[in-house]
């Protein structure tokens, strides 16, 4: 894979230019296979989740973009995700020690370029009402962004 390059145009303060790619790329790789995703997303728990991707038939997979080791040891609230999907993953750089990471997770190696899964995410299936507050979620934070990029004064209403 091509190294990573900086992602200055994506940077919203919160990520590192690394894990900005890894995203990038992971979601690229996720459009391919037919999801749509949304990065950000604040989960019922008040958590964010890096990239909620949705499936055709209504599969909700999470993945956690972790850029480095520090990241991935001073960071736990992934753990709590799996309350929020049917598939757990995490998004590494080549540079990750993949073999520290969970065997009941999907792995995705990344870069800003595209992605390949490494190993597939277990299924736990969602409650039904754990699904329909996700995807209602989902929908209203597309919506809302998509309405920000036609319309940006509209944050101000």
């Amino acid at each position: 894979m091509p190294r990573l390059v900086s992602a200055r145009a994506l940077d919203d303060g919160r990520q590192s230019d690394t894990a900005l790619l890894v995203a990038r790329g992971t979601r690229r790789m996720l459009r391919r296979f037919g999801f749509s995703t949304v990065t950000e997303l604040p989960l019922l728990s008040g958590r964010r989740a890096d990239i909620v991707a949705l499936a055709e038939d209504g599969t909700i997979h999470i993945v956690e973009v972790k850029s480095s080791l520090a990241d991935f040891r001073a960071d736990h609230k992934w753990q709590a995700y799996r309350a929020h999907c049917d598939r757990l993953s995490f998004a590494i750089p080549d540079c990750f020690p993949a073999d520290i990471l969970p065997l009941d997770t999907g792995l995705i190696l990344a870069d800003a370029y595209g992605a390949e899964i490494l190993r597939e995410a277990p299924e736990h299936k969602l409650a039904p009402a754990t699904r329909r507050a996700m995807l209602l979620r989902f929908a209203h934070a597309a919506a809302h962004r998509l309405h920000s990029l036609s319309d940006p004064e509209s944050l101000a209403y």
